[in-house]
């Protein structure tokens, strides 16, 4: 059973997860064990907010800050990512399940999934120009989607 009081076989990226703080040093609560939970089970990209509401129903008295501070501790660690979608929250995604992009519309909040392919050659081209040495891992681009764009020129 897993702190959620539901049967559940625990990943081998959440034991990895857990593996990489304990031997960092940090002790892995009760409350720690739930965010880390919570990130490794989300199906999509999940916020602090988020997170926060899970933990909650099992420990009332934790505060959100907690789960920000875990977090942190988390992406600085790189085993989690950390992405803008364009709703005013940072989410935040297992760094081990692989790299992904989004386009995100700034008009309905679409979030489409973009293929690696299409960056290819983005990195490169950024260290040779601008001597910037970019982390392409996790990408949200805003911009308006096909529909949104139909819309304006409907109008116009």
């Amino acid at each position: 059973m897993n702190l959620f009081g539901r049967k559940q076989k625990q990943t081998e990226a959440h034991n990895h997860i857990a593996d990489d703080l304990s031997q960092k040093g940090l002790r892995m609560t009760p409350q720690r064990l739930m965010i880390v939970a919570a990130v490794e089970n989300s199906t999509n990209h999940i916020s602090a907010e988020e997170i926060y509401e899970q933990v909650i129903e099992k420990y009332p008295n934790v505060n959100i800050s907690t789960v920000y501070r875990t977090l942190d501790t988390l992406a600085e660690m790189r085993l989690v990512t950390k992405t803008d979608l364009g709703d005013g929250r940072v989410r935040y995604h297992p760094a081990d399940k692989g790299h992904h992009h989004h386009l995100v519309c700034r008009e309905c909040g679409a979030i489409i999934d973009l293929d690696e392919k299409a960056l290819t050659g983005i990195q490169a081209t950024l260290l040779r120009d601008y001597n910037f040495i970019a982390d392409l891992r996790h990408l949200g681009i805003s911009g308006k989607c096909v529909k949104c764009n139909r819309q304006v020129v409907r109008e116009t």
